[in-house]
């Protein structure tokens, strides 16, 4: 995609009129083409990062892996005040600055946020390393974690830095190059690399390593993808930064108390999991985590590009049209990510048992947060309707509510239930949470997701059901945990399909529909003219 041109600050280029439905087919073109590469870079990336999973747990061990997840709790929680929340700032105000034109603005917005990061990432970075080695024998009990804490700050350092650039790009509405940069270079670049410390012996060490050497390679790649997409005035590094306006700072302080909370919500059975009990739950913990993590990726596919359309559809007043957005995607958000997460809920158990036979007791893990990142996917980008509309303060005040009782649930449930009892906790924070989203979004924005459409959702579902119970029930004839799993997967989504073709599309259905196969079309066009 070409650059940006120019913009000189104040002007703001003329748009045709345009109807309300070339307004939307011109939006639901404009992001399903857009999530269609970050999701095909999602896939890309979970396929491949499932098998290496795999291999790391068979190689590394529970208690390694459970090592590496404690580790990266510390530098989660420090990584939240390096950032600052400056790094979220940043696609709502690239995208408002581009769209009126205040190029002054942006230039100092990214270069002042860039070097503030830098900073406090250096800072943040000491403390763990002074601190850290308490934390690791103290309160982790596994003074095994210790010795590895200079490279988990590297991995602080450049992850946050790459977060803000990664950020930045979405700004600019380029998903798509953002995700060829970390997707399809970056996550193939850090299993190289694995494969070849781990294979040398070097173990954990070479696992965490591997992940420094790719973040510095895409740090370099996204800092040239950013330069390019910058407008010719903002790269004058003679004329200064513009001091950031106050609303950054406002924003920026509101989405560091949102990242201190997701932080709660998303590690805090990890922390906990980390105190009472020992590294090798952790580990049979964070593999299942991390597969259920694989359920809502359609919804991240969204939200990439979606975010800034929220940001400039309701700054320009364009309500219906926003609703009429919400309503469409979430539906198929809804619908194509449940038979993921009915494959993760059914097959369990095989799942797990593919790591090895210390990780199958986390069977029980898979089911209930499958059942949880449904709800989560269920009721869409709720949470960045929120954000982007400049209702952060709601959403802050549900994410505080949510924390004490993701805290609460934990401190209650792992002494008695172990890691089933954080599984338990996840699932009801994330159902609960999304919910109170769900009807701030209605209360504040006067937006719903629901509509009588979704009834075209009921018969795919539940044939998708009886065609995933049926496969389990023929899963003796299947030798291989790995091939049951992938059998069950293309039935799911085949039947799926299938069913949701004969209850037919709506107008707003056949919109997406025709970007995304457009998109896919063009792939195999180039595919073809390449060979």
């Amino acid at each position: 995609m070409a650059s940006p041109s120019p913009i000189t600050s104040g002007e703001v280029a003329a748009q045709p009129v345009m109807s309300d439905a070339a307004k939307f087919q011109r939006q639901m073109g404009e992001v399903s083409r857009q999530s269609s590469v970050y999701f095909a870079g999602t896939i890309f990336t979970a396929a491949a990062g499932y098998f290496f999973k795999v291999y790391l747990a068979r190689v590394l061990g529970a208690e390694d892996l459970g090592i590496y997840a404690l580790g990266m709790t510390i530098i989660g929680f420090a990584g939240i005040f390096a950032a600052l929340g400056l790094p979220q700032a940043a696609v709502r105000f690239v995208a408002s600055y581009m769209v009126t034109g205040k190029i002054d603005a942006l230039r100092g917005f990214v270069g002042r946020i860039g070097m503030v990061l830098i900073g406090a990432n250096v800072l943040l970075g000491l403390v763990v390393l002074l601190a850290g080695p308490w934390v690791a024998i103290h309160f982790y009990h596994t003074p095994g974690l210790a010795p590895y804490l200079g490279l988990f700050v590297l991995i602080m350092g450049f992850g946050s830095v790459n977060t803000f650039l990664g950020q930045v790009m979405t700004g600019f509405k380029e998903v798509a190059r953002r995700t060829v940069i970390t997707n399809f270079i970056g996550s193939p670049l850090m299993m190289l690399f694995t494969l070849l410390m781990v294979g040398l012996g070097f173990s954990l060490w070479g696992y965490i390593f591997a992940q420094v050497a790719s973040a510095v390679v895409v740090t370099a790649l996204l800092a040239l993808a950013c330069w390019k997409l910058m407008p010719a005035r903002t790269r004058a590094f003679s004329a200064g930064f513009p001091p950031v306006g106050s609303e950054v700072i406002w924003f920026s302080a509101a989405t560091f108390g949102m990242s201190f909370l997701e932080f709660v919500l998303a590690q805090a059975d990890k922390v906990l999991i980390g105190f009472y009990l020992n590294a090798r739950e952790v580990g049979i913990y964070s593999v299942a985590a991390a597969l259920v993590i694989f359920i809502p990726i359609i919804l991240q596919s969204v939200n990439q590009i979606f975010s800034p359309t929220i940001a400039a559809l309701h700054s320009s007043g364009e309500q219906e049209l926003l609703g009429r957005m919400f309503q469409t995607l979430t539906k198929w958000i809804l619908g194509f990510s449940m038979p993921l997460a009915a494959v993760m809920a059914i097959f369990s158990r095989p799942l797990m048992a593919i790591f090895g036979h210390d990780f199958e007791i986390g069977w029980a893990i898979l089911t209930i947060g499958a059942l949880g990142q449904l709800i989560n996917c269920g009721t869409g980008p709720v949470g960045y309707l929120l954000l982007m509309s400049g209702n952060q303060r709601r959403l802050i005040q549900i994410q505080v509510v949510m924390a004490l009782v993701m805290l609460g649930m934990n401190a209650l449930l792992i002494p008695v239930w172990g890691i089933t009892g954080a599984a338990v906790a996840a699932a009801a924070a994330n159902i609960l949470s999304n919910t109170c989203f769900l009807w701030a979004v209605r209360d504040r924005l006067g937006l719903f997701p629901y509509n009588r459409s979704y009834l075209r959702l009921v018969f795919p579902m539940a044939a998708t059901l009886a065609a995933l119970f049926l496969v389990r029930l023929k899963a003796d004839v299947v030798h291989h945990n790995w091939l049951l799993v992938l059998i069950a997967v293309a039935a799911g989504y085949l039947v799926f399909c299938a069913a949701a073709l004969l209850t037919g599309l709506d107008a707003d259905d056949r919109i997406i529909a025709d970007a995304v196969w457009y998109k896919v079309r063009g792939l195999f066009r180039r595919a073809e003219g390449s060979i």
